[in-house]
């Protein structure tokens, strides 16, 4: 016959606190990245529940940004994975007309730049934007404007 000390009883319970009160957080901030994929995916005439199955949503990343199917495959191999999740990240920031440092955001604060993206006001421009020459000149910026009015003699 064992001899069951009831205070394990105790430390099990509260273990189990714990682990629920660091569940809450953590399912918070899936489902708020979750809702941001949906609405990217959307926006690039998607499905947006396309965001929530494994693999299919790697695919139709690939036709977001414009990349072959079969980089599925680098997906698979270790390492290389990485290399190319970063840089169909960044073909995707650039398909929505950003940079390099919206990618480093849409990689380390997932969780708010996936909704920035989603429900902020970029446009979908196409696979890499037409591989980031399609961002559109800022008419602001004298380098970037060109007049489009012929030379006065």
């Amino acid at each position: 016959m064992q001899n069951l000390d009831p205070g394990s009883a105790g430390a099990f319970a509260g273990f189990l606190a714990i682990i629920g009160a660091m569940f809450i957080p953590l399912f918070i901030v899936w489902l708020i990245v979750i809702v941001g994929q949906w609405k990217v995916y959307t926006k690039a005439g998607k499905p947006g529940w396309a965001c929530i199955v494994p693999i299919y949503n790697i695919i139709v990343l690939l036709e977001i940004v414009g990349k072959p199917i079969w980089w599925i495959f680098l997906f698979l191999i270790p390492c290389v994975n990485i290399i190319f999740g970063i840089w169909t990240i960044n073909l995707l920031s650039k398909s929505f007309g950003q940079g390099e440092g919206f990618t480093v955001g849409l990689i380390f604060l997932g969780f708010i730049f996936w909704p920035i993206l989603g429900f902020g006001n970029y446009p979908y421009l196409g696979p890499a934007a037409a591989e980031a020459g399609g961002i559109k000149p800022n008419p602001f910026n004298p380098t970037d404007y060109k007049d489009p009015s012929p030379p006065q003699p």
